[in-house]
This record gives structure tokens, C-alpha cells and sequence, in this order.
């Protein structure tokens, strides 16, 4: 699949996610399948570019190319600066942000908000697509509402502006992340344009992600939520793909091998402080449903040094490998 002249590896994307997508996380999920994965929303206001969590939101630092930043606002010449901003600092492709359905960012009118003016979507494009020489991708939702479906129309507009692919998550504004996936919509944006169409929302295993592209024919997939404490499943979705067959599940020492390794990628690019404190999600989406998990993340997230942190990790997963092979 190609972005612009940006041959992938693979038609698998990570979703950006806000306070998820970091820089750790993105290596980590492309070192184990997945071909593309954008930076998280990047604010299109320039007072915020000098502070440390856009500075890090933005950080590509031996990140395997084609880099992407994603960035979000509402005013056309605001966005147009943040995208030569970001090219300039190393971003290979600008991805926008219109999907987000978060309430402090449609707000300000931003996200999925812009789903509601077509012709402020057209500027916004028009405008970022001219101001630099990179590749630009979109990222919509299919409508503000189920009664505003209005995601074909916006993929024209995004097609006529010169946008080069465009990922849609199949549910509109006011449905957040409740329901169904709408593939039938998401196959319908497919037949309305031409440019690459990759579809998102409810990808969760190696079937299910066979039957959207049946379903929509899209030219690639996006998985988030599912990416969550499992980045295998970019390499699982791939091998299924490819072959038909189902990978096996990581063991649980391949699991605390890759989470360590993680928490140390965390502490290196946070700083102890606040790496112990991003770990945390993380750790707990690694140990769902595990023997015991509930119990262990309510001692783990008291800890706040990254050496009782790692040490608590370590000796829970231990454990889950020794009763397992006790239980074989």
C-alpha cells in the first residue's frame, strides 16, 4: 500500500490515540506488524508547541519511516502553520484530525465537529494540502449523527483537495465508541472515491478484520482499542491475511518480556516520574485477564518507583508462567 510516493510494509495501521500512540508504544506496535503509525492530535495552536508534552507528542526520534503527525484544530491558516511546522521538523506524512469525538475537542470545533460544516472541512483541507509538500491524510467518522451521515460527501471533498488516503471509523459523533461499526457506511465511502480507503472500528481479532475488508473493500485497516495491551495482534491480523492460518497466542513469557521492555522504553523517554505513571495503563491492559490481574494492578498502581514497578511485573508474570506450566 502507498501514501503518496511512501511504500508500507503492510496495509495495517495503529490508530492514534491520545495519551496512548506515544513514540514507545508506536515502535513497539510497528516492531511487531503494523506498517503505519501516526503520532497522537497534535494542537494546531502554536502557544502550545513549545511544551514538553507537544514536544513529546511530536518526538520521531528513531521511529521507522514514513513518520506521521497528526494534528487537529479548526482554523484553515492555523492548521496550514502546524502542518509546515511539523514537515519541518521531520514529518513525512500530516494526518488530520476530524474523527475525534472527545467533548473538549469538538468544543472548540475541532475533531469530528468539522463534520458539520463541509465547506470549513474544504478550507481546512485545501488550505493544508497547499502549504506543504508532503503527503496529507484525513481521518473522518461517518456523520456528526445517524440522521447527518454525511462521510461520502466528505471524502469527495477530501478526494477534490488533494488528500491521499483517508481512514474512517465507522460511527458517527454522537455515537462515540457505543454500537456496532458501520461497514456498510465505511463501503459506501469506499465506492464514492478513489483514493485509499482504510477502515476502523471494532477490529479486534484476525477474522474479524478478514470480514471488514471483505465487507468494505477497503485498502487497509485500522486497530486501536484492540492494540491495547496486545500489539501482536498486527502481526496475528498479518499472518491471517497472508496465509489463512491463525498464529498462537504469545505466551505469557514473550508477554512480560515485551512489557518489560516497554516499561523501559517508557522510563527512557518520560523520565522515571511520569514513565511509572504512563505505565500504568499499560500494565493493566497487558495483565487483563489474567489469574489474579485485578488484585495485582491495585498493588501496582501504588508503586511509584520504576524499580518496585518493574520487580512487581516481573513476579506477577512469573507466576502466570509457573502455574501454567504447572497447570500443563
Amino acid at each position: 500500500m502507498r501514501i503518496g510516493h511512501h511504500k508500507l510494509k503492510n496495509n495495517l495501521f495503529l490508530a492514534p490515540m491520545a495519551g496512548v500512540t506515544d513514540r514507545p508504544f508506536r515502535s513497539l506496535c510497528r516492531r511487531l506488524g503494523a506498517g503505519m503509525a501516526a503520532s497522537e492530535m497534535v494542537s494546531s495552536n502554536s502557544l502550545l508547541w513549545g511544551s514538553k508534552k507537544t514536544m513529546r507528542r511530536a518526538d520521531h526520534t528513531g521511529e521507522d519511516e514514513p513518520r506521521a503527525v497528526q494534528i487537529v484544530g479548526s482554523d484553515p491558516a492555523m492548521m496550514a502553520q502546524a502542518a509546515r511546522y511539523n514537515a519541518e521538523r521531520g514529518a513525512q506524512i500530516i494526518d488530520i484530525n476530524m474523527g475525534c469525538p472527545a467533548k473538549k475537542i469538538c468544543n472548540v470545533y475541532a475533531g469530528s465537529a468539522l463534520m458539520q460544516n463541509e465547506q470549513l472541512v474544504a478550507e481546512i483541507l485545501q488550505s493544508v494540502v497547499n502549504s506543504v509538500e508532503v503527503p496529507v491524510t484525513l481521518k473522518i467518522r461517518t456523520g456528526w449523527d445517524r440522521a447527518n451521515k454525511n462521510g461520502a460527501r466528505v471524502a469527495r471533498i477530501a478526494e477534490d483537495c488533494g488528500i491521499q488516503a483517508l481512514a474512517v471509523h465507522g460511527r458517527t459523533r454522537a455515537d462515540a465508541f457505543h454500537g456496532e461499526a458501520e461497514y456498510d457506511t465505511i463501503a459506501a465511502i469506499k465506492a464514492a472515491v478513489k483514493i485509499p480507503v482504510i477502515a476502523n472500528g471494532d477490529i479486534d481479532t484476525p477474522e474479524k478484520a478478514a470480514f471488514v475488508l471483505r465487507a468494505t473493500s477497503a485498502d487497509g485497516l485500522m486497530i486501536g482499542r484492540a492494540a491495547q495491551g496486545n500489539p501482536w495482534i498486527f502481526r496475528e491480523i498479518a499472518h491471517f491475511l497472508a496465509t489463512g492460518e491463525k498464529l498462537a497466542p504469545p505466551p505469557v513469557t514473550e508477554v512480560r518480556d515485551t512489557l518489560l521492555d516497554h516499561l523501559e522504553t517508557l522510563y527512557g523517554f518520560y523520565g522515571e516520574y511520569s514513565g511509572v505513571r504512563m505505565a500504568r495503563k499499560h500494565i493493566s491492559w497487558y495483565s487483563k485477564g489474567l489469574r489474579d490481574g485485578a488484585a495485582f494492578r491495585h498493588r501496582v498502581n501504588q508503586v511509584e518507583a520504576r524499580e518496585a514497578q518493574v520487580a512487581m511485573v516481573r513476579e506477577f508474570f512469573d507466576g502466570q508462567a509457573q502455574a501454567m506450566e504447572l497447570a500443563a
